[in-house]
Protein backbone atom coordinates (compact mmCIF):
# COMPACT_ATOMS: atom_id res chain seq x y z
CA UNK A 1 0.00 0.00 0.00
CA UNK A 2 1.37 3.05 -1.29
CA UNK A 3 1.20 6.32 1.42
CA UNK A 4 -2.08 7.82 -0.59
CA UNK A 5 -3.73 4.61 0.04
CA UNK A 6 -3.02 4.48 3.46
CA UNK A 7 -4.07 8.30 4.29
CA UNK A 8 -6.90 7.73 2.38
CA UNK A 9 -7.64 5.03 4.52
CA UNK A 10 -6.98 6.94 7.63
CA UNK A 11 -9.14 10.00 6.66
CA UNK A 12 -11.88 7.74 5.75
CA UNK A 13 -12.39 5.51 9.31
CA UNK A 14 -11.18 8.72 11.32
CA UNK A 15 -13.93 10.97 9.94
CA UNK A 16 -16.40 8.36 9.24
CA UNK A 17 -16.49 9.16 5.59
CA UNK A 18 -17.66 5.72 4.26
CA UNK A 19 -18.54 5.30 0.82
CA UNK A 20 -17.85 9.13 0.64
CA UNK A 21 -14.70 8.87 0.79
CA UNK A 22 -13.82 6.00 -1.72
CA UNK A 23 -14.42 9.31 -4.50
CA UNK A 24 -11.38 10.89 -3.05
CA UNK A 25 -8.05 11.08 -5.16
CA UNK A 26 -5.06 13.27 -4.99
CA UNK A 27 -6.60 16.32 -6.07
CA UNK A 28 -9.81 16.04 -3.87
CA UNK A 29 -9.65 19.25 -1.78
CA UNK A 30 -9.69 18.46 2.11
CA UNK A 31 -9.86 21.61 4.03
CA UNK A 32 -12.43 23.79 3.77
CA UNK A 33 -14.63 20.88 1.37
CA UNK A 34 -15.17 17.76 3.50
CA UNK A 35 -17.18 19.53 6.69
CA UNK A 36 -15.98 16.42 9.39
CA UNK A 37 -12.53 17.87 8.90
CA UNK A 38 -12.92 20.18 11.36
CA UNK A 39 -10.19 21.45 13.75
CA UNK A 40 -10.62 18.32 15.99
CA UNK A 41 -10.64 16.00 13.31
CA UNK A 42 -7.09 17.44 12.29
CA UNK A 43 -5.73 16.62 15.66
CA UNK A 44 -7.30 13.08 15.71
CA UNK A 45 -6.26 12.76 11.80
CA UNK A 46 -3.02 13.54 12.61
CA UNK A 47 -2.42 11.54 15.65
CA UNK A 48 -3.45 8.48 13.18
CA UNK A 49 -0.82 9.71 10.97
CA UNK A 50 2.07 9.70 13.66
CA UNK A 51 0.26 5.91 15.13
CA UNK A 52 0.06 4.48 11.73
CA UNK A 53 3.25 5.78 9.84
CA UNK A 54 5.73 5.93 13.39
CA UNK A 55 6.75 9.11 13.17
CA UNK A 56 6.44 12.45 15.26
CA UNK A 57 4.82 15.62 13.85
CA UNK A 58 5.90 18.94 15.67
CA UNK A 59 3.05 21.81 15.98
CA UNK A 60 5.48 23.77 13.52
CA UNK A 61 4.69 21.27 10.59
CA UNK A 62 1.35 22.24 10.63
CA UNK A 63 -0.10 24.56 7.86
CA UNK A 64 -3.24 24.43 6.43
CA UNK A 65 -1.68 23.98 2.73
CA UNK A 66 -1.02 20.24 4.25
CA UNK A 67 -4.46 19.31 4.33
CA UNK A 68 -4.93 21.63 1.16
CA UNK A 69 -5.45 18.17 -0.53
CA UNK A 70 -5.28 14.43 -0.06
CA UNK A 71 -2.44 14.54 -2.63
CA UNK A 72 -0.86 17.61 -0.28
CA UNK A 73 -1.30 15.32 2.81
CA UNK A 74 0.18 12.14 1.29
CA UNK A 75 3.46 13.95 0.05
CA UNK A 76 3.58 15.63 3.80
CA UNK A 77 3.67 11.72 5.03
CA UNK A 78 6.15 10.73 2.32
CA UNK A 79 8.51 14.28 3.22
CA UNK A 80 8.17 12.30 7.01
CA UNK A 81 8.84 8.72 6.09
CA UNK A 82 12.00 10.00 3.59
Amino acid sequence: MNSIDAVKKILIETLHLGAQGLDLGPDSPLLGSIAELDSMAVVSVLTRLEDHFGFTIDDDEISGQIFSTLGSLSRFVDSKLA
